[in-house]
């Protein structure tokens, strides 16, 4: 016996078939013998989507110059860039200045001259390399960075305390920012006063206001590591705070001297020199004298208090 052959396929379908087969089908059929043509290649090459994307790229040229013209009224970013353009081992190098600047020499700023002019006339004005080729150059990159990673830090040990609340990184980073511009208005103030010209003096007196987070940061990190997360005190913190103080009181005393006490044989970004009398350089002096030390003691003192059942930094009270 033989088995019976099996029936043959029905043209509307089977009862298990896919409800989907006739209009595949007819989408098989209605495709045979036509072109190919992908999903969105008849927008692509749609004159009004075209047209479109112009007027896109055109309102985002604009309005990236606008942005650059409206910001270089207060700030040049040809003059902002020249502080960002560092590397690797510069920043490296940098930091170990910073904390270990006892043997560092020399401090001067290196210089190149820059020719500009006809051929019948010719002048030759001087500019400041840039930090990634000149480690006495400030820079903003350290700054920045340090500034970010200290308010991270004093949230980070808040938690490690148990006593951290979303208010922590928002109040480190107002009180910090404070000091950072009331320590540039001193600054300011002081060269007013003193008649202290630079070309780029208020970029690199907010470059110099942000090495002393460097010194805070160490100072935390050492003093709750021998603390055991207890706070910024006893004498281990107070050697660490006196030892970081001191390097950037240093740091800052010798690299502001170009900037308050200029040399009178350097020459400036114009070709010319400084002429600074007796009596006005000793005030400048003592000017520098007080920033580097007395000021930047009650700063990294206020941003290195760390209270170890609030976890707030900057919290004046008892003892450091």
């Amino acid at each position: 016996m033989r088995s019976p052959p099996p029936p043959a396929p029905s043209q509307g379908g089977s009862g298990y078939g896919t409800p989907y087969a006739g209009h595949m089908n007819q989408g098989a059929n209605a495709g045979v013998g036509a072109p190919f043509a992908p999903a969105f290649g008849g927008f692509m090459n749609d004159p009004t989507a075209q047209m479109g994307f112009q007027l896109g790229k055109s309102a985002a040229v604009a309005g990236q110059e606008y942005m650059e013209q409206n910001l270089n009224r207060y700030v040049s970013i040809s003059a902002l860039k020249h502080y960002f353009n560092v590397t690797t081992s510069y920043v490296l190098r940098k930091l170990l200045l910073v904390l270990f600047p006892w043997r560092h020499k020399p401090w001067s700023r290196s210089q190149r001259p820059s020719s500009t002019g006809t051929q019948d006339q010719t002048s030759y004005s001087y500019y400041f390399l840039p930090p990634r080729e000149d480690l006495n150059s400030p820079d903003m990159y350290i700054p920045v960075m340090a500034f970010v990673t200290y308010v991270l830090l004093s949230a980070l040990l808040a938690g490690l305390r148990g006593s951290f609340h979303p208010e922590v990184m928002g109040t480190t980073f107002t009180y910090a920012l404070f000091i950072v511009i009331f320590e540039i208005l001193i600054l300011k103030l002081g060269t007013y006063l003193l008649a202290i010209t630079n070309e780029s003096q208020l970029l690199d007196l907010i470059a110099y206001s942000g090495y002393k987070f460097v010194g805070v940061i160490v100072t935390l990190v050492i003093s709750e590591t021998v603390n055991l997360g207890q706070g910024t005190g006893g004498w281990a913190s107070w050697t660490v705070f006196m030892y970081t103080f001191l390097a950037n009181a240093f740091f800052l005393l010798r690299s502001l001297k170009y900037v308050l006490l200029p040399d009178s044989s350097a020459p400036t970004g114009s070709g010319m020199t400084h002429t600074v009398a007796r009596s006005q350089r000793n005030r400048r002096t003592q000017f520098l004298f007080l920033y580097a030390y007395l000021v930047q003691f009650l700063f990294m003192w206020i941003l290195s208090r760390q209270d170890s059942s609030t976890g707030r930094a900057g919290k004046v009270k008892g003892v450091l």
